[in-house]
């Protein structure tokens, strides 16, 4: 059977993976998005289905003030003695290297590869990207950058026991991260991602016969990088290696694919390509020739999960698909108080603030797909409610019904980076339901409505859409994430509690 990358499609950037026994478990990086950091099961390493969340309450981890693209930076699943660890970074919103700290690490342990998880112990290591690494002896370490820094842990990893070490620097290439420790035949392996999380990322190695080294470089790095400017798949880096029950080696890595042009709207996604060992003792991913678009599954027992497509709020838990921008204020959402709908009532803050609440996405899998709700809202003065195409505060789409001089409109409204504009305003519509839908195609995004699904009406176009991805605004400081399409809700800045309930959500992605 061949699989096509990304295997795990959408923003599943900086992936960590552990096998236990025959099954596997993943972890993502999910920065300010809540709940946090998204664990996923497959037994074939290709097909893959989200389980939980290493975060789920928020007396866990407040992300209310955290700024786009900061909180959970990569985090690293790991299994011993029948408890899985995770480990992640917490990014604060600093931007001053004088201010300390910027950052602290985040340990979390369950019996359960799906939690729930303890309650996070921080350990104030000021740097990013943690790993945990078991030696033979049973000694606990945080692998952790700049480059690869070695911090020893106590048993049950709840503090450092030593100062941080730093036992290989990296080949020289800029932004060595991402680092992970693999032993192998009384080897050490050195695993390091190096260029920049952008164009041009990549993985070196080096090995040594003690921890603390001297690590030798491998001959073979680097041993993933795409070197095609055209190829779909860039930014190919940041990976774990595992092995697995049939005794071959695989590792999954970050990557984007190009919209159009040197934009990943989608963010980073996660691939999958084989690893060899060569004969000098040394690894190869996919034997050198960077990532693949279409490779030869692993092989192991094939186990595919059914695709989240459509959600019609049925259930009284919220689908581990969703996520909400930062922390949801669960007063104001509810799955029950209507059944078949997801009701979210209005509250002060709107789509360019921090404090706007239940703001409920999903991630985009496609770069052409349809997306489609059916809205009940009676606005009453400010308030807001519809569907968003988001990516931060400061870029976004919303297509909302409100209200303006006093009657129902639908409002389409863009914002690039330079506050909100009114693209356009409809005609006056009538009480009772309506239907709002989005396709997406590359880089433009059409935006329709209706009272009858089966009859909508073509309002307007946004076309350029490069300012919903990572690289479309280079002002923006830090975007690590991706564009997500989702509901809202909200009051326009008053203080009015109106419902809007949502019937379903689509997404058809073709």
């Amino acid at each position: 059977m061949k699989y096509s990358n990304p295997v795990k499609r959408g923003f599943f950037p900086d992936p960590s993976i552990v096998r236990v026994n025959e099954d596997y478990y993943m972890v993502n990086s999910s920065f300010q998005y809540f709940p946090a950091i998204p664990i996923s099961h497959s037994v074939d390493l290709v097909h893959w289905e989200i389980i939980g969340h290493a975060i789920t309450r928020n007396d866990y981890l407040d992300l209310s003030d955290i700024m786009d693209s900061r909180g959970i930076w990569a985090p690293d699943i790991s299994y011993c003695n029948g408890k899985f660890y995770i480990f992640a970074t917490l990014r604060f919103n600093s931007s001053d290297k004088a201010v300390s700290p910027m950052r602290c690490q985040l340990i979390m342990t369950s019996e359960k590869p799906e939690g729930p998880y303890s309650k996070p112990i921080r350990i104030d290591v000021d740097n990013i990207d943690p790993s945990h690494f078991i030696d033979d002896d049973g000694k606990h370490y945080m692998i952790i950058a700049p480059a690869v820094t070695v911090v020893p842990l106590n048993d049950d990893c709840t503090k450092a026991t030593g100062q941080p070490i730093q036992v290989w620097q990296g080949t020289g290439e800029r932004c060595p991260e991402g680092p992970h420790i693999l032993k192998e035949d009384g080897m050490y392996y050195a695993i390091l991602a190096e260029g920049g999380t952008g164009y041009g990322h990549g993985i070196n190695t080096a090995r040594s016969s003690s921890l603390y080294g001297p690590y030798e470089p491998s001959p073979y790095n680097p041993v993933m990088r795409q070197s095609d400017p055209d190829a779909e798949i860039q930014r190919a880096g940041h990976g774990k290696l595992v092995k697995t029950q049939n005794n071959e080696w695989w590792v999954t890595y970050l990557c984007g694919r190009q919209n159009r042009g040197r934009y990943t709207t989608i963010g980073r996604e996660t691939a999958l390509d084989p690893v060899r060992w060569t004969e000098d003792g040394w690894f190869t991913i996919n034997d050198g020739k960077g990532p693949s678009a279409e490779q030869e599954a692993p092989d192991l027992p094939q186990k595919t999960y059914p695709s989240f497509e459509r959600d019609d709020f049925d259930s009284e838990k919220l689908d581990l698909n969703w996520e909400f921008v930062r922390n949801p204020d669960m007063s104001a959402f509810s799955l029950t108080e209507r059944r078949g709908f997801a009701r979210i009532y209005t509250l002060p803050g709107q789509l360019f603030e921090l404090c706007a609440k239940n703001t409920l996405v999903r991630r985009e899998e496609e770069l052409c797909y349809t997306a489609e709700t059916a809205l009940e809202f009676e606005p009453e003065g400010s308030e807001q409610a519809g569907l968003t195409c988001y990516y931060s505060t400061v870029t976004y789409i919303r297509f909302c019904v409100c209200r303006r001089n006093n009657k129902k409109v639908l409002e389409l409204a863009v914002n690039r980076n330079n506050g909100e504009e009114i693209i356009s305003i409809s005609e006056e519509m009538p009480p009772g339901r309506i239907y709002l839908r989005v396709e997406t195609e590359h880089q433009t995004r059409r935006f329709y409505y209706g009272t009858d699904s089966n009859n909508m009406f073509f309002l307007t176009a946004v076309e350029n859409c490069t300012f919903l991805c990572d690289e479309g605004v280079p002002d923006d400081p830090k975007r690590h994430t991706g564009t997500l399409v989702g509901i809202y809700a909200n009051s326009g800045g008053t203080e009015s509690r109106i419902p809007a309930d949502f019937d379903y959500f689509l997404c058809d992605f073709g």
